[in-house]
């Protein structure tokens, strides 16, 4: 197979997650796992069943904790660098499903600062835009607002900081330098950032002042942050913060990763229905050059954008998605049938998820906390 890149800043070529858990050193989630997590949530989410969560640090050590009635908190997060594409919402779902089961508390951190510092045509004011825009895509989901708290990095920062300067001390610049492959050219705040995305796993300890568990669900780009968060906690005094990541949403142009680069690659909540079908039918499938040779010689889902993202997020039902699956293979579902069943829960979605978008604008404030004048 052929070189693969996944750092938080690049993801380039065909990603293989096996691979992966070996040069990243996680752990592999096994049936065992899920077992003891069905003990507590009574069902399992369709993204553990089918392994889009795959891998992990210390699960087995939060459940131990949960079970001692020692209560986790989650953290997750967005680089707010413009509209929510499907492939952000996908974690955020499984992490209200997690809070949900769980019913733990969520900070989700909006880093405003990264994004300025990452994206050289962004001012720090668009960045902070988009981090409210963004918002409301995670309200939308109907995460508990008792029980959530949105802090934007620029507008948290008095006790963000604090906790970033504890963490920086204890980091120098030939680790993150060989973690991250930056270089003369990276500007300083970069070489930072790490710090500050540190500081959420540590946040709800350092203001209880107690150890309290911290599990974060995230795509496994990111995993390289926490690896540092991780070496770092003991020294502070912190426990270390566990992970669940999830593999990368599919692209509609068949690449491995959807891009917000390529536009035509991602479906994005502001979508409209038109554009949304759109762009389904015009998504990179299996299937073959004619109707003919697709009857006789059936599609390959496997490669297929389309039915990637019925397993990723459309299709929750295992039997269905099965079904489809062997119709595919045996060349009785063509293309653009399964095109128009794409296109129309995509459809339904955008029209509720806009829906509740819109009602989120009432409630922002109720989420976001802040600990420093906002303007």
């Amino acid at each position: 197979m052929e070189e693969f890149i996944v750092t938080p800043y690049e993801v380039k070529g065909e990603v293989d997650y096996e691979a992966l858990i070996e040069k990243f050193g996680t752990s592999r989630i096994t049936e065992e796992l899920i077992g003891r997590i069905k003990k507590h949530t009574k069902d399992i989410h369709f993204m553990l069943r089918r392994k889009i969560f795959y891998s992990h640090r210390d699960l087995d050590w939060i459940l131990d904790e949960y079970e001692k009635g020692n209560a986790f908190y989650l953290y997750t997060g967005r680089g707010p660098s413009g509209p929510v594409h499907l492939g952000h919402l996908m974690p955020w779902i499984f992490t209200k499903w997690l809070q949900d089961k769980f019913k733990v508390k969520l900070i989700f951190q909006m880093t405003d600062d990264e994004k300025f510092l990452f994206k050289h045509d962004l001012t720090l004011d668009q960045t902070n835009r988009y981090a409210y825009e963004n918002a409301l895509d995670v309200i939308a989901l109907g995460f508990d607002k008792d029980k959530t708290e949105i802090i934007v990095d620029t507008e948290y920062i008095h006790n963000l900081y604090r906790i970033a300067l504890m963490v920086a001390k204890k980091i120098n610049f030939s680790l993150v330098k060989a973690v991250f492959g930056f270089n003369q050219s990276t500007n300083v705040g970069l070489l930072f950032f790490t710090s500050m995305q540190s500081a959420p796993a540590f946040l709800e300890s350092y203001r209880k002042k107690k150890k309290v568990p911290c599990l974060i669900p995230c795509a496994i780009d990111q995993d390289p942050h926490f690896r540092i968060t991780r070496d770092v906690a003991p020294s502070l005094g912190f426990p270390k913060p566990a992970l669940i990541h999830c593999k990368f949403f599919p692209s509609l142009a068949g690449a491995d990763k959807m891009s917000a680069s390529v536009p035509s690659s991602s479906i994005y909540t502001t979508d409209t229905v038109e554009v949304a079908r759109k762009k389904v039918m015009n998504a990179f499938t299996g299937g073959k050059p004619t109707v003919k040779e697709q009857r006789e010689e059936g599609g390959n889902p496997r490669i297929c954008a389309v039915f990637n993202y019925l397993a990723y997020f459309f299709e929750e039902d295992d039997k269905k998605l099965l079904e489809r699956e062997k119709m595919c293979l045996a060349g009785e579902l063509l293309c653009g049938e399964c095109k128009n069943y794409l296109a129309d829960k995509i459809a339904r979605f955008l029209e509720d998820h806009q829906k509740k978008r819109e009602k989120a604008k009432n409630v922002l404030e109720e989420f976001i906390v802040r600990d420093c004048d906002s303007k």
